[in-house]
Order: structure tokens, then C-alpha cells, then sequence
């Protein structure tokens, strides 16, 4: 994952949510913490998620990301994702974060969340297809 090495990269998948980013989300120095950015995947993920279950899911694993660029105040994050995979209950969301700022649109990290789908008491439940 090396948006350097590409001429032109462009995202993949669908744009699931878009959001500046604020003062409250950075750390002293002005750059997001990764908590704030992996907390945004995960609503990300789980908004595609939900669509292909028509309801509730829930994230129950992530795989490991690697933060290429840091991602400061005043940057525009845009999330991308797209299904990779559905199962009887679960739904695998590839997630791809972007910014845009005055360099351009630049790839900030991808990762790899796994979703299951839940009835209204909070179970397992399988995914209508």
C-alpha cells in the first residue's frame, strides 16, 4: 500500500462518509489520533455493512492498517468502501481513507473489517440475500 509508487491512484469502492476534520480530533501537535480515524472505518464499514444486511450489524474484527501520512486539522477525510465479501451472517467491508488537502487527494490507509448481522435481542442472525 504505497499511494507514492501509483500516478494516479484513485479510490475504490463507494464514498460511505466524508467529514473535515476538527481541532477536537487531533492531538497536540494538530494530526488525528488513529483512534478517531479507526472509529470513522468502522462507522464507514458499518453503514455498507448495513445496507447488505437491511439492519443491525456489528464489527468483530479489523485487520492491522498502516498509517501512511498523518492527517491534520483542516483536511477533508473521505472513506470509501466496498463489500468483499457476504456470508450466512457475516460481511466483509474493505475500507480505503483518503484526504484532500492543499497537496492534492492522497491515500491515507485500507483496512479489512468483518461484520455480523443482529436481530432486535442482539444475536446472530442470517443475512437475507
Amino acid at each position: 500500500m504505497n499511494p507514492k509508487n501509483d500516478e494516479n491512484p484513485l479510490p475504490d469502492g463507494e464514498l460511505s462518509l466524508q467529514l473535515p476534520v476538527l481541532p477536537r480530533d487531533t492531538n497536540s501537535y494538530g494530526d488525528i489520533s488513529c483512534g478517531w480515524l479507526v472509529s470513522q472505518m468502522d462507522t464507514a464499514a458499518t453503514i455498507a455493512a448495513g445496507k447488505v444486511a437491511a439492519g443491525r450489524v456489528i464489527t468483530v474484527a479489523a485487520d492491522n492498517m498502516s498509517f501512511l501520512i498523518p492527517i491534520q486539522v483542516g483536511d477533508l477525510v473521505s472513506l470509501y468502501t466496498k463489500i468483499v465479501k457476504v456470508g450466512r451472517s457475516s460481511i466483509q467491508v474493505f475500507v480505503e481513507v483518503w484526504i484532500e488537502n492543499e497537496e492534492g487527494k492522497l491515500k491515507v490507509t485500507e483496512g479489512l473489517f468483518v461484520l455480523v448481522a443482529l436481530d432486535s435481542q442482539g444475536r446472530t442472525r442470517s443475512i437475507s440475500n
